[in-house]
């Protein structure tokens, strides 16, 4: 027999580590952060520290790793916040993500824009939705959750991942913007080294601006003179008034219940929440814990419920005010029809979970965190780029990195294929419309008491790694730090591969799935910095997803 095993490298590569690293954990009863980036976790847990709450030390850490984590960490981007507060109040998504400009239309991909370049960047929303969040639940004053951004800013010394990570990106070929370079290569040239001192003095004075003016300073006046300039310079789509006009929205979470308990996660423009619900009420039908959790036939029933919550998130998701979502995804009466058409020891091809979407026949960076304070206010934040570093931009002046999430949107009408390009209505482009996002920032509450806070950069990837982390929690009893080290798997419904991380200590796995009929293929997947709570003690324990960098940082 052919082994049907294949290995995917992206910007990112993973794929050869002999299995992911051990989370660093912590345990405490105060409050604390984990996040990708140490000095901004550190900047979460001094705001705790100072008297604030989860959303104040959410809005910080937003902020900080602007300036720390420039990858992923944006003023210039966009994603979602879930908000549980501790005094009964109901849960919230504060929705910030990017818009398109009046001036895009439905065929723009079509044309041959390039990814990276100024046309595939969206209204930039994180500064409006940390506003509104501040706003809506804040406790400390504005300025005082900017100031440590402007300080980290104005100067900071460098670990060896973000090292790491601007030699990665300054070395590629396709970063040609100047003034990225201007901002982000070595003083004096050479490669970045932990130790180095990296300044950031536009940024700091941008940041000083929406300090002392709100958001406001963002989206009009000298800054938002400075985005539409640079757009205009560069054919590029955002204007003035596309910054005036755009809004952050508070919105209801997508709910769900999986084996006792309750589940509070992000809504539609992201996909993610329903896709993670639906998933898991597909997965309620089997009795997983009855096989142990890498059992082929465990891992078969996850690639199975995984591969038709996608379909359905190619058939019926986009910007909910564009687009109707059937409110029967989340229910479970859908989810017993889709389970009842999984065979128990046969792979289920693709093409005949969705026959109804023709095939054309053809040949990201994002980053979580997760917060809970002293009262048990629980925030899950994920916000992004698009790709890692956006499209590469930094704004002159300003000192911010653009994203790149036009690229979101469904690229060419009608154009769905096995390859993973989706071309289906729901998502296409639309001015002032919101791409579809799979962020999946997620609370899972036992008994009216929060017992995880989850989430996870990695594009389209971003559900099933949620999923993996709340099954090997809820189903397998995992402690947080073992959950979140677990390796993981992926199936998108296209392409019709079933991807997973090094399954380490079961050597026989891969060959048994690929005779149930699977198309093998190892990659790495996520960063899921979650906090585990004990509903009995209410002892909290962060772990800090070791994939890329990260920390636990506590209220002392």
């Amino acid at each position: 027999m052919r082994l049907q095993l294949v290995i995917v490298f992206g910007f990112w590569s993973f794929a050869l580590q002999a299995a992911p690293p051990r989370a660093v954990t912590h345990t405490t009863q105060k409050g604390v952060v984990v996040c990708v980036s140490p000095p901004a976790a550190d900047v979460g847990a001094r705001i705790l520290k100072a008297g604030g709450n989860a959303v104040d030390a959410a809005i910080a850490v937003g902020f900080a790793q602007a300036v720390t984590w420039p990858e992923a960490g944006n003023i210039g981007g966009g994603g979602f916040m879930v908000i549980r507060p501790a005094d009964g109040q109901k849960p919230v998504v504060v929705e910030y993500r990017e818009k398109a400009p009046a001036a895009a239309t439905e065929n723009l991909w079509v044309r041959g824009v390039q990814p990276l370049s100024h046309k595939a960047a969206g209204v930039p929303g994180t500064v409006r939705g940390m506003a509104l969040a501040h706003a809506k639940f804040g406790k400390l004053p504005w300025k005082d959750l900017l100031a440590p951004a402007i300080q980290l800013a104005e100067g900071m010394t460098i670990n060896d991942a973000l090292a790491r990570s601007l030699n990665q990106v300054l070395a590629n070929s396709r970063t040609k913007n100047a003034e990225f370079h201007r901002v982000f290569d070595k003083p004096g040239g050479g490669t970045w080294a932990k130790g180095d001192r990296l300044t950031q003095p536009d940024l700091a004075r941008t940041l000083k601006r929406i300090a002392e003016q709100g958001a406001d300073a963002f989206y009009t006046g000298e800054l938002a003179q400075k985005l539409a300039q640079e757009m205009k310079s560069h054919g590029g789509l955002i204007t003035v008034e596309d910054l005036a006009a755009y809004t952050a929205q508070l919105r209801e979470p997508v709910r769900g219940h999986y084996r006792g308990c309750d589940i509070i996660t992000v809504s539609p423009p992201s996909g993610g929440g329903i896709v993670l619900v639906e998933t898991l009420n597909i997965l309620e039908q089997f009795p997983l814990a009855e096989q142990p959790r890498y059992a082929p036939r465990t891992v078969h029933l996850i690639t199975e419920a995984m591969r038709r919550a996608y379909a359905d998130r190619a058939r019926y998701l986009g910007d909910p005010d564009f687009t109707k979502i059937p409110a029967f995804l989340t229910s479970k009466e859908h989810a017993q029809k889709l389970a009842a058409t999984i065979d128990p020891n046969r792979a289920t091809p693709s093409a005949k979970v969705a026959p109804d979407i023709p095939l054309v026949e053809s040949g990201g960076e994002t980053t979580h965190y997760s917060v809970i304070d002293s009262s048990g206010m629980c925030v899950s934040n994920t916000y992004t780029l698009e790709n890692s570093f956006g499209n590469r931009v930094v704004v002159p002046g300003a000192g911010y990195i653009l994203n790149n999430e036009m690229t979101d949107f469904n690229p060419i009408p009608g154009r769905t294929d096995r390859t993973g390009r989706i071309g289906t209505p729901p998502n296409l482009i639309a001015p002032g419309k919101r791409m579809l996002s799979s962020q999946t920032p997620t609370i899972l509450v036992r008994d009216g008491k929060p017992v995880l806070i989850t989430g996870s950069p990695g594009g389209r990837t971003i559900p099933n790694t949620v999923i993996c982390i709340v099954i090997n929690v809820v189903d397998y009893g995992m402690p947080v730090g073992e959950a979140v080290s677990a390796p993981r798997q992926h199936h998108q419904w296209f392409p019709d591969r079933l991807d997973h991380e090094d399954f380490a200590g079961f050597p026989q796995l891969a060959e048994a799935l690929q005779k149930m009929g699977h198309i093998v293929a190892k990659r790495g997947q996520g960063d899921g910095h979650s906090i585990g709570i004990d509903p009995k003690t209410g002892l909290r324990t962060a772990a800090a997803d070791r994939r890329r960098d990260g920390q636990v940082a506590t209220e002392k």
